[in-house]
């Protein structure tokens, strides 16, 4: 397959996923699996929240037979959830901010924080930095795959995110290069 080929089959491959960032799948973010999945570098069963739907959505995009791999994937199926910050516990330490890949959590230091429910994918990312296990799991009802309705904002609000990670970084470079190019300069 042509590199051009692969790209638009990564992008069907994403449009398929629920776009909840997890990590579950052990990539970085859903683009990422979707093009090992286009390479051929990964097998589609490994998305978690997508369960069987996502799993027959995958082998239909690249022919292979969902079958062998259905009860392995129903096995480790995760319904649907989203987060709750017990704000009588959250001591405002901003960790799981750093790590919520939509920006769902909102909130500064040092103050409670709270996860906007129409926002939050259910990663559950935030909930292994919180040094207080303030945070909570809620399932959504009927134990259901995410809403497919809020995959496109999802990967909206992931890609700004990683635009304004990415500005931010770039941000500091630049001042630690004039820092270092001032203390050369004040050196000669």
């Amino acid at each position: 397959m042509t590199k051009d080929g692969i790209q638009s089959l990564a992008d069907r491959i994403d449009a398929c996923l629920p776009q909840t960032q997890c990590q579950e799948c052990d990539f970085s973010a859903c683009r990422p699996y979707a093009e090992a999945v286009a390479a051929g570098d990964a097998p589609i069963d490994r998305c978690q929240p997508g369960g069987e739907p996502v799993l027959r959505e995958l082998a239909q995009l690249v022919s292979l037979d969902p079958g062998p791999m259905v009860q392995g994937v129903l096995s480790r199926f995760r319904p649907a959830s989203l987060v709750k910050i017990d704000l009588n516990i959250c001591i405002g330490c901003v960790k799981c901010i750093k790590v919520c890949p939509v920006d769902a959590i909102v909130g500064a230091a040092k103050h409670a924080h709270v996860v906007l429910p129409d926002v939050c994918t259910g990663c559950n990312l935030c909930i292994e930095p919180c040094p207080v296990d303030c945070i909570e799991v809620v399932p959504l009802p009927h134990g259901s795959v995410m809403d497919r309705s809020m995959e496109a904002q999802s990967r909206s609000r992931f890609e700004k995110r990683q635009r304004r990670l990415a500005a931010l970084d770039l941000q500091k470079q630049r001042a630690y290069q004039s820092v270092q190019k001032k203390s050369i300069e004040d050196f000669l």
